[in-house]
């Protein structure tokens, strides 16, 4: 087992050019294993055991996201003593981690949106940028480097559109709303003050080059804080705010899909939770059949 371990060791630090945490990282997941499978050697582990292994650290408190980890971990080290050394199976063949909590997203109110933008002012050319930043965002819905990335060719103001390039490196349209494409026409017409002749996108800095993801976090920090704001905010927030709001006003899944360049209808759906939700709280409080009898 000690050559198997040196072998991984070197495979992290040569051909998979792991950083020094993502070697450690490994190290201490195949150590686990080592502990697990005690006085039995790595190669003659069984899928049973495996799982064995799995509800181990399920009942140690691991979550299923650090499970998950552990086990491609696992795969990782069997796949090289394959390929490598002829062992001739992996035990970890049909583990699969255990199911994770669904993690709603965090989607404002109507008001504390309004409440956010409404409050910024335009007078000047970082507020009135990043007031259209941040409109756009929630008209429609983008994340927050397909803000970043946005060039002056992809905006069509007079139609009320935007070409996106979102992950996968895919495009597509989205409509921009009236308030949003005001506030861009706004900053527009100031951007030249600060941009250099070079730089096409749509959003710069003080510097003249294009904004930076962690600027426009940090922006959205810098405004939550001036105007007393107490819930968290970050980018993702209006993206999620947009996208919920749209789906408890059309009910029109396949449109919110479209418009937040989903792959998969699934991942849009988590957004019908939070409306189930908002229904369920609305029942609770005014249905007078849903009142509890000491109310």
């Amino acid at each position: 087992m000690d050559d198997a371990l040196a072998h991984f060791a070197r495979y992290l630090a040569g051909e998979h050019t792991a950083s020094h945490h993502t070697r450690k990282a490994y190290g201490d997941d195949v150590a686990r294993l080592v502990r697990y499978a005690k006085d039995k050697p790595l190669d003659a582990l069984t899928p049973t055991e495996v799982r064995g292994f799995v509800r181990q650290m399920r009942s140690g408190g691991l979550s299923p996201v650090s499970i998950a980890r552990v086990l491609s971990a696992w795969r990782t080290f069997y796949k090289i003593m394959q390929r490598d050394l002829g062992w001739t199976a992996s035990p970890l063949a049909g583990i699969r981690p255990p199911k994770r909590a669904q993690r709603l997203p965090s989607a404002m109110t109507v008001d504390a949106v309004s409440a956010l933008l409404d409050g910024m002012p335009d007078d000047e050319p970082l507020s009135c940028r990043d007031k259209a930043i941040f409109e756009l965002a929630y008209s429609s819905g983008l994340r927050v480097s397909e803000l970043a990335n946005l060039t002056l060719t992809e905006l069509d103001l007079d139609h009320g559109l935007a070409r996106v390039t979102g992950k996968g490196n895919k495009t597509r349209i989205v409509p921009v709303g009236s308030v949003a494409v005001e506030a861009l026409r706004r900053w527009l017409l100031i951007r030249p003050q600060l941009a250099r002749g070079d730089v096409l996108t749509v959003f710069v800095g003080k510097t003249g080059q294009p904004l930076s993801i962690g600027a426009i976090e940090g922006r959205l920090r810098t405004w939550r804080e001036r105007l007393g704001i107490a819930e968290r905010l970050y980018p993702h927030k209006l993206r999620h705010s947009c996208a919920t709001h749209l789906l408890q006003s059309s009910h029109d899944l396949r449109a919110v899909q479209e418009l937040l360049g989903h792959a998969n209808l699934s991942t849009t759906q988590v957004y019908t939770h939070l409306d189930y939700m908002a229904l369920a709280q609305a029942y609770d409080q005014f249905h007078p059949r849903a009142k509890r009898q000491d109310d």
